[in-house]
């Protein structure tokens, strides 16, 4: 089992798509491991947005993020990274296939309603940027006996 983070972004919330974006996943069979909602402080923008933070538009990316709070999830699945980020489609919401978060939801490639950890090792290291070790929990095995084959568990 792996587990991803998913940041459901101000225009999310603002819009009211929380409860749409979080049920995707969890009917998916993603198992949320850890939720809370907070505001980004700079500091925690740069470091998690640290490949762009020299560009121009940076500026705009952190007035976006900082427009409400965030919803931080860590979601717990065999895949977990690779399961959400087909999910959400293309970072380009206009570029996005139609039955992803992004394609169904958004238009915009700053607004595209969730931040999603590109693979495994960003995975790694962005829950722990979000989440204290005491603030994850596991995936619950009674769930994950519903949602995969007993093969795939280990």
């Amino acid at each position: 089992m792996k587990t991803t983070l998913v940041l459901l972004k101000p225009d999310c919330i603002l819009r009211g798509l929380t409860g749409d974006i979080l049920n995707r996943f969890v009917k998916r069979g993603l198992q949320i491991s850890g939720i809370k909602m907070m505001q980004l402080s700079d500091e925690i923008l740069k470091e998690h947005y640290a490949h762009i933070a020299d560009k121009p538009f940076f500026p705009g990316v952190m007035a976006a993020m900082q427009r409400s709070p965030v919803i931080a999830v860590a979601l717990t699945g065999i895949e977990a990274p690779t399961v959400a980020r087909k999910m959400a489609g293309k970072t380009n919401a206009r570029d996005a296939e139609p039955g992803t978060i992004r394609g169904d939801f958004a238009v915009s490639i700053q607004n595209n309603i969730v931040h999603i950890s590109e693979d495994d090792a960003a995975a790694d290291v962005e829950v722990k940027r979000f989440f204290k070790a005491e603030e994850l929990f596991g995936a619950d095995k009674e769930i994950s006996a519903l949602v995969y084959s007993p093969d795939e568990i280990k």
